[in-house]
């Protein structure tokens, strides 16, 4: 990597962490500049605006959350396994992007004029709902889980029940939220397990 190269990623991974944190109307290109000690035309030789740099922190951002929460789920063997994997990383580890869950935050300020952040927002979401789709169509293939399973409908509970979680537990200060959730969503996923079907006839199911 040149030398121009380290000091794009290096902006790029300061932005990161000022927008999640302060949120896009909030965060200057000065703000950058004193993060990275770099002056107005140092900036602005990499990234033409500050959407433009946004756009880059964004992606980097969300990059790291999903590598981070999905770190080691090729070692797990089961569909149901892997499910609970991704609710229990989701909820025990906090976001590597200081300031909390960048979809979320970028969910939040991301709105319709700015339509570059809002489409890198929708986008990780549908790749996060396609993931969890992909694991629960693999375990309904594997005879893990009821063929009657709708794997959109329970991703989407995933994704917006522990998104909920999150809110409230910022909201909150307290980690009671997520752990609930967890519970919640636990449930939800034995109830659509075949392992110990005469039990999961009265489990919760979506």
């Amino acid at each position: 990597m040149s030398k121009g190269e380290q000091t794009r990623q290096r902006i790029i991974e300061e932005a990161a962490t000022i927008f999640n944190q302060r949120g896009y109307e909030a965060t200057s290109m000065q703000d950058v500049m004193d993060a990275t000690g770099l002056e107005k035309g140092g900036l602005y030789r990499h990234f033409a605006s500050k959407e433009e740099l946004a756009a880059e922190a964004l992606r980097y951002a969300l990059d790291r959350s999903v590598r981070r929460r999905t770190q080691d789920l090729g070692d797990l063997a089961g569909a149901i396994e892997r499910l609970k994997f991704c609710v229990k990383r989701f909820v025990e580890t906090p976001s590597i992007v200081p300031g909390g869950c960048p979809l979320m935050n970028a969910a939040t300020y991301a709105n319709e004029g700015r339509p570059v952040l809002r489409e890198l927002a929708r986008k990780s979401l549908t790749e996060w709902r396609d993931r969890l789709c992909e694991l629960i169509l693999e375990g309904v293939h594997s005879g893990k889980i009821r063929q009657e399973t709708d794997a959109r409908r329970i991703a989407n509970v995933m994704i917006a029940t522990l998104e909920g979680a999150i809110m409230m537990s910022r909201l909150e200060r307290s980690k009671e939220p997520l752990r609930d959730a967890q519970l919640a969503l636990d449930a939800v996923l034995d109830g659509i397990a075949l392992e110990e079907a005469p039990l999961r006839e009265a489990s919760l199911s979506v």
